[in-house]
């Protein structure tokens, strides 16, 4: 894929084995995904390792490498945040405190999307990172791209109704979710 802001190639990546429609997909799935687990036994190995204490892409990961499930959505028909959602684990909507900023009333920072977070995070990290190292140029521009991509997410999270529409990125505020 290329890059949003240069005029060059990014980094490469894999395809996935099969292209399915989400709607189709658990009519058609391969024998081989999922080595003879059914929908329902997927959903309680999710659940499982959501109740351990794992994220979601974590859990993507340990069915794709230990149980041998390529795909949570071709095995089932529904992500994984939907058959948390479900079954009740996880709260329905993230974010739905009346907060204009990053810690004001939102909650911990478990209500934001695990994507938003891990980029809030890795933000954080470039921040401190300048603070000791202030001649730092090419890391200065990688944290205006990661910050970027975190006033796009929210863009569209908002407009998804998953934030609140007054909620913006303060990294101030940021530090302050992301340490609790």
């Amino acid at each position: 894929m290329a890059r949003m802001y240069a005029r060059r190639r990014g980094k490469s990546g894999s395809n996935r084995p099969f292209n399915f429609s989400q709607r189709a997909a658990a009519q058609v799935a391969p024998e081989w995904a999922g080595l003879g687990l059914t929908a329902e036994e997927v959903e309680t190995r999710v659940v499982d390792l959501y109740n351990q204490g794992r994220s979601t892409s974590e859990i993507g990961i340990t069915l794709r490498d230990s149980h041998g499930v390529p795909s949570v959505v071709v095995r089932t028909g529904k992500k994984i945040t939907k058959i948390l959602k479900e079954r009740g684990v996880v709260p329905g909507s993230a974010g739905t405190g009346s907060g204009s900023g990053t810690g004001s009333g939102s909650g911990s920072g478990s209500e934001l999307p695990e994507d938003l977070q891990n980029l809030m995070r890795k933000a954080l990290k470039i921040r401190r990172h300048l603070e000791e190292n202030r001649k730092d140029l090419h890391n200065k521009r990688a944290l205006q791209l990661v910050e970027s991509k975190i006033r796009r997410l929210t863009k569209y999270y908002t407009r998804k109704k998953v934030l609140p529409a007054e909620w913006r990125y303060k990294p101030g505020a940021a530090e302050f979710v992301m340490m609790r």
